[in-house]
This record gives structure tokens, sequence and C-alpha cells, in this order.
């Protein structure tokens, strides 16, 4: 691999992506003219409010997901880490009520942090795919969850107002879930564009093997990567527990399949090397909206599921088919040289 090569994405992927982006607008946007044709009252305040604050959550998880995809892994374990979080955090706040929101936010990212770099550990220095290892410790923190509640919940009137008021306060009128989310989707963007790290994470889900002869540094950017993940889906169950008060040890079951829906959905390759944060961020808003729209719509939420996974489907083909002609191009240059 060039230096050139690891400084920059393959360029003609990055414009299908785009182009990819613009058309996940253009969906979401015809999906709102038409939900707010049959039922107006899905651009209520209200209802836009409450897209937004679910989109946050999961707009948080897909953020450090993405980063991990694009290195050409995955992290099946976030939707547990989330609930081992939030579960922690309303523990904590339950039994220390005098305890300040940032307390809760920090504990959450070390809780999360702590998973992923276990995550990272293993798949790194274990040499087990990243698929097998996340796999287990999903089933594992939930299970130390579990075994940690003993059926027993957190309730919203155990939990101090400061708390609870976080996930509907708002600073100039923007909810702070909603700014948390726009700061760690904007923040992982620029440094994944602009900055040497994201040029190498680039270049290791381009070609693993290629990044290390060219002298990056593998397994700390993918520890690194891991433990974001984590640290973010910790938050993100802070933010959970802050929205929705009452927390039992079944938080966050099933977000995983959600986060890595928002993330292929939003323009991230699955065989990484390609796609943006800010995409993933998109991806999220997309299938909050399709939950939503269909509930407005009356129609059978057991039709969500089909749609994400005809999307998730239509994703992987699309990905599949530029890779295809990447490779064409490259052999068409190679051969004129």
């Amino acid at each position: 691999m060039t230096p050139l090569a690891i400084q920059k994405p393959r360029k003609p992927a990055m414009n299908f992506l785009k182009t990819r982006e613009l058309g996940i607008v253009l969906a979401l946007a015809a999906l709102i003219l038409y939900t707010t044709i049959s039922n107006p009252r899905f651009l209520s305040g209200q209802s836009i409010r409450d897209n937004l604050l679910n989109t946050a959550i999961l707009a948080v998880m897909a953020t450090g997901q993405a980063v991990v995809v694009i290195t050409r892994n995955i992290d099946l374990s976030v939707g547990s880490v989330l609930g081992f979080s939030a579960f922690t955090v309303a523990t904590m706040m339950s039994d220390h009520q005098g305890l300040p929101m940032i307390v809760a936010i920090v504990v959450g990212l070390a809780v999360g942090a702590v998973a992923g770099l276990l995550n990272g550990v293993l798949v790194r220095y274990g040499k087990v795919p990243a698929l097998v290892v996340t796999l287990g410790t999903l089933y594992m923190y939930r299970g130390i969850v579990y075994q940690w509640a003993g059926g027993s919940q957190v309730n919203a009137d155990e939990l101090p107002a400061h708390f609870l008021n976080f996930a509907n306060d708002n600073f100039l009128g923007i909810p702070w879930l909603v700014l948390i989310a726009l700061t760690v989707v904007g923040g992982a963007t620029l440094v994944m564009r602009n900055y040497r790290v994201g040029r190498e994470l680039y270049a290791m889900g381009s070609s693993p093997q290629a990044a290390e002869l060219a002298g990056i540094r593998v397994a700390r950017n993918l520890l690194g990567t891991f433990v974001l993940s984590g640290a973010l889906a910790g938050l993100a169950g802070v933010l959970f527990a802050a929205r929705f008060g009452t927390v039992d040890a079944s938080a966050g079951t099933g977000y995983e399949l959600n986060v890595v829906a928002a993330v292929v959905v939003g323009g991230v390759a699955v065989f990484g090397g390609s796609g943006t944060v800010w995409g993933a961020g998109l991806g999220a808003l997309l299938l909050t909206v399709i939950s939503s729209a269909l509930a407005v719509l009356e129609i059978n939420q057991f039709w969500q599921q089909a749609i994400v996974g005809a999307l998730i489907i239509l994703a992987i083909c699309a990905d599949r088919l530029v890779a295809v002609r990447i490779a064409r191009s490259l052999r068409k240059r190679d051969a004129h040289v």
C-alpha cells in the first residue's frame, strides 16, 4: 500500500457513499412528507422531539459502531453494554441521590470503556474474530446484569429529579440528549476526515496486512476503536436511563441489531475501509423515523423488522457492486500502465 492509499479512502467508494447519503436524505424527506399528509400530527412539536430523542441514543451508539466497522470488525455487544451501564448508573443514582449528572456520565463511559477494552483485547491478542468475541460478550454482559438485578428493577420514582430532568432539559431550545449526539457524531466525523488516526483506521479496513507493513499501529488503533464503541454504548446507557427512568436487566435488548442496521444503511461498508460516521447518524435517524411513521400510519410494527432487513440486504448488495466496480477500474488502470 502506498502512502497516498493510507491517507485517503478509495475515491470511487467515497463518491458512491455520498450518493447513498443523499439517497437517505431524500428517503427521509419522502417518508416524512407521506406520513404528514396521512396524519398531520406527525410533524407536531412533541412528535419531532420524541423522534430526535430516540435518534440521539441510537446515533451515539452508531458512531462507535461505524468506527469499528470501518476497520473491518463489528461489535455486537453494544446492546448489552448499554443495559449494563444503564442499570449500573440507575442503581448508583438511586442509592446516592445527590450525585451530579456529570458523575453518572463519567461512570457510564467508564463501564462501557472497560467492556470495550475486553472486546478489543480478545479480538487482537486472542486472534478471535470480532463477530465471535462480541457475540460471546453480548451474552456475558447481559448475564452479569441479570445476576446482579435478580429480577428487580430501578423505578423512575427512585431516581433523583435532576437526573430524570436531564432528558427533558434543553440548551437554547435543543434537548441535551440531541446536543450530546450531535457533538459525538460531529466530533468523530471531524477526526475520521481530518486527522491521521482516521486515515489509519480507513487503511486498516482496506487492508489490515498492508496497514501493518506500512507501519500503522494496528493493535493500538484496534483497541482504541473497541474502547470507543464500548464507551459510547456506556454513554448511551446513561441517556437511556435518564430518558426512560425505569431500568431493568433487559434494558437495551436488541439494540445491537438496530445499531448495525443504522451503520450499514448509513453507508459504512461491511467489508471495511469506507463510509462516514455522519452517514451512520443519518441511518439512525432514518430507522427511528420509519418506526415512528409505522406507528402513526397504524401499520403492524412487525413490518419494521422486514423493512430494516430489506434495507440491510440492499446496502450490502450496493457495497458489493461498488467493490466490483472499483476492482474493475483498477484492473483497467493497471492494464493501461
